[in-house]
């Protein structure tokens, strides 16, 4: 996590390995909106609703995606609630991943936050933004490099917080391989890279030193204008 070139971190990012079961992991990205504190509000709501969830998750009964379910739209209602006593109107995107010990997954996404799914250094899937440009993108009106300069670039269709539902896109994954990696990850560093660069890095690279790889580059394309910035690795290796 890096605040970029904003006077504020309105971003949280967390990866927290399962308390009681080997091999169980959630790792979630959350980018908050909304005045200087409404943002860190909402992304800090996002988080403590996802760590309760997290910590009462049972692999061999619950369902990954309908607890990622329960995460947003518990996260969302937090948020409302906590906008009723704050003059900001606080907002948060949310990308995450449940990984259980059996390598079965699940994601889920609200926003302009992303979760991609890479096997070696080949792209398998990325969800896909609930924003306007990506509309306009589906709608054959606008490439995927012209969305990334254009004017209403950051305008959200749907995320948490808001006043309308929040959008529940949730993806099961049966099996994650050896050398699969997941990344999510707010707008902040996916704006500047290429879905190539990124497999290239996460395959090259151990996690952390990845990490670090992409925040800096991300610094250096953004050259003085960029936002906070986030993300969270998991890759599947080998035990030795």
């Amino acid at each position: 996590m890096h605040r970029g070139d904003r006077m504020y971190q309105q971003d949280q990012v967390e990866v927290i390995a399962h308390e009681r079961v080997p091999g169980c992991a959630l790792g979630i990205v959350a980018d908050g909106m909304g005045g200087k504190s409404g943002g860190r509000k909402a992304a800090d709501q996002v988080m403590m609703t996802a760590r309760q969830i997290f910590e009462r998750y049972v692999p061999s009964k619950d369902d990954a995606c309908a607890t990622l379910r329960q995460v947003v739209m518990e996260s969302h209602l937090m948020i409302k609630l906590t906008a009723i006593t704050a003059e900001e109107e606080p907002h948060s995107t949310l990308a995450a991943f449940l990984v259980n010990p059996t390598l079965d997954c699940g994601i889920v996404h609200a926003g302009d936050s992303r979760v991609y799914h890479f096997r070696g250094s080949e792209l398998l899937s990325r969800t896909t933004d609930h924003s306007f440009v990506q509309r306009l993108i589906d709608e054959g009106r606008l490439t995927e490099d012209e969305a990334l300069t254009h004017p209403q670039g950051n305008l959200l269709t749907g995320c948490l917080g808001t006043n309308q539902d929040p959008p529940l896109s949730l993806t099961a994954i049966d099996r994650l391989q050896q050398g699969d990696a997941l990344l999510a990850c707010s707008d902040g560093l996916w704006h500047y890279f290429t879905p190539r660069e990124l497999g290239a890095i996460l395959h090259t690279l151990p996690p952390r030193e990845a990490s670090e790889m992409l925040v800096n580059k991300a610094r250096q394309r953004a050259r003085g204008g960029g936002d906070n910035l986030s993300l969270a690795i998991l890759r599947i290796d080998p035990l030795v």
